[in-house]
């Protein structure tokens, strides 16, 4: 992350002071004003038909310079996201499985995760675009809008959610530093409000925090994730190695065995896809992440550390709470929960000192993981849904305000059936997921037009499909999350649904992305969309326009690229296909 001069402040200030007068002397300057920078006049020669109210710098590919992400980076991040994943066994255990079985399970789930990943990964290692663009080129340019609004409107939750979780971590950091003082804070707030006086203080605070990533792109932040990864090590394996020296390791009369009272199968299916929609939004969001690579490579492959980060952290969170929970007779999983008991049990300065360390490599994992999975998500979706008037970078600060304005405490304090839906839409999502991966790799043949990204008319020969929806990928969608749909019903108190419906809920994410992925193959297959018969007529194969002008590379010029997309168009029959 690279902070600017204060001589660069001074001129961006000054600069920003002469365009608010200019734009206060009239109602059209003001409306310009308000606009991001238009990129439209030095990209018109890269793209073919483009309107300049459908893009801005976000949604188009990621220039060299901004590709700054290697594949250490790419280790580190998700190293960081996953090896603070502490809570996640009493997730499995809550199932009914014994520990060893949680244990294997949350291997098994991460693995098919991590696989998801690298598969969702290479669009945009290779064209370098963000899933709004990639949503383009698999839904359509209007379809688009429904799988990009709707993430944007569980990125607000999410991005709330874990500020609030992250809260938990900066009262821990607050009692540590002022004990009593803390935690005697009068309480001014009605208990209808779900929250306090002293949590809203620490909500704020890192609500606060949030702010000074706003201003920086995620090309822009890649030093920071290199010291989330490295600082999240010595709080978890910490941690559990005080929890093991202070129950001496008695752990096991504390850890349950199976309590599956039905089949065993079912119960760790169940288990699995509890596992993945752990990572579902991360598994959708991989474009996003990917855009910034600097090689082709540099983000494929470095997912695999995931499934062993959140084995081991996933694992030391099992032992440690249930030695604790032993010795101490309680009922806790959370990190939060555990530095609070820590410090029930031990008040010196040095005891308050390692805890005050421990939440705070804490609180920079919950802030990573917000900035990573909600905050990038919301800002490039929200700059395909108003690309005129809102960037990356102005989507930070209006998530930041949105999750704020949510009260993400009365979520979790009264919204049982909402919480419910959203650790149950990874099925969602799996659809999504399976249709981006198996258009890319099985339909275009890894061809992405980024030249018609931006042209929303009929004469858009690979994107409009038909009326700009592909609906071929909107039957597959559908046909995805019906299996399962009954069942996650039932899960939020829907009655009538027998025990067929909740066993296919069981296979939730699993179910709902092989549904669609074969589905939309094999529609595609005696059906072919417009954009599968123009790759066919020009005969490309695996990637070849990521080897052509259109990517800005060596093959000739701007013009000769176009004018063959160009002739294809004119080879075509008048008989318009979707």
């Amino acid at each position: 992350m690279q902070f600017p001069s204060a001589s660069s402040i001074s001129a961006k200030a000054a600069q920003k002071r002469a365009a608010l007068a200019d734009a206060c002397t009239s109602w059209e300057s003001f409306k310009l004003a308000l606009q991001v920078r238009d990129t439209f006049p030095e990209a018109k020669g890269r793209y073919v038909d483009a309107e300049p109210v459908w893009m801005n710098e976000d949604l188009e590919p990621t220039p060299p310079e901004k590709r700054t992400w290697g594949a250490k980076t790419y280790c580190l991040f998700y190293f960081g996201l996953a090896f603070g994943n502490w809570s996640l066994g009493s997730t499995m255990i809550g199932i009914g499985l014994s520990w060893w079985q949680a244990i294997i399970v949350i291997f098994v789930s991460q693995l098919i995760s991590a696989v998801a990943m690298i598969f969702n990964t290479r669009c945009a290692s290779v064209y370098h675009i963000g899933y709004p663009a990639v949503s383009r080129a698999v839904f359509g340019m209007y379809g688009s809008y429904y799988f990009v609004g709707a993430r944007a409107v569980l990125a607000i939750v999410w991005y709330g959610l874990q500020l609030y979780s992250g809260a938990s971590h900066v009262s821990n950091m607050l009692r540590a530093v002022f004990g009593d003082s803390y935690n005697n804070i009068p309480n001014h707030i009605p208990e209808s409000a779900g929250i306090t006086t002293k949590k809203m203080l620490s909500f704020f605070i890192f609500w606060i925090i949030h702010f000074v990533f706003c201003f920086f792109r995620p090309y822009q932040l890649n030093k920071f994730f290199w010291f989330k990864g490295f600082i999240i090590i010595p709080a978890v394996i910490g941690v559990f190695i005080y929890c093991m020296i202070e129950t001496k390791g008695q752990v096991n009369y504390k850890l349950q065995h199976s309590s599956i009272a039905a089949s065993q199968g079912w119960a760790i299916m169940h288990a699995i896809n509890s596992g993945l929609g752990n990572t579902a939004t991360l598994i959708t969001n991989q474009p996003d992440i990917a855009r910034w690579s600097k090689k082709h490579r540099s983000a494929m492959l470095s997912q695999m550390v995931k499934p062993f980060a959140v084995t081991v952290s996933a694992t030391f969170g099992i032992l440690a709470t249930a030695g604790i929970n032993g010795k101490w007779g309680l009922e806790l999983w959370n990190p939060w929960d555990l530095l609070d008991a820590i410090q029930d049990h031990h008040n010196g300065s040095g005891a308050r000192f390692a805890i005050f360390l421990a939440a705070l490599t804490w609180t920079v994992g919950i802030l990573g993981t917000n900035i990573a999975a909600n905050m990038i998500s919301f800002g490039s979706d929200i700059a395909m849904l108003f690309p005129r008037y809102v960037d990356m970078k102005r989507g930070f600060f209006i998530v930041e305000f949105l999750g704020f304005a949510i009260a993400p405490w009365k979520i979790l304090a009264s919204a049982q059936i909402f919480t419910t839906f959203l650790s149950g839409y990874g099925l969602f999502m799996a659809s999504v997921a399976a249709i981006m991966i198996a258009d890319y790799h099985f339909v275009s043949k890894g061809n992405i037009m980024t030249a018609w990204l931006f042209n929303p008319k009929k004469s858009n020969i690979h994107y409009y499909y038909h009326k700009g929806w592909n609906v071929q990928a909107l039957i597959a969608y559908l046909v995805g999350i019906a299996l399962p749909f009954p069942g996650f019903c039932a899960s939020l108190g829907a009655k009538g649904v027998n025990e067929a419906g909740n066993d296919l809920y069981y296979l939730g994410w699993i179910l709902s992305f092989t549904t669609s992925f074969i589905i939309y193959v094999a529609i595609c297959k005696v059906w072919p969309t417009r954009n599968q018969r123009v790759i066919k007529e020009r005969g490309l194969r695996w990637e070849e326009t990521s080897k052509t002008v259109l990517q800005g590379e060596e093959l000739g010029s701007q013009d000769e690229g176009i004018n063959q997309l160009t002739q294809v168009v004119e080879k075509l029959p008048e008989k318009s296909f979707m």
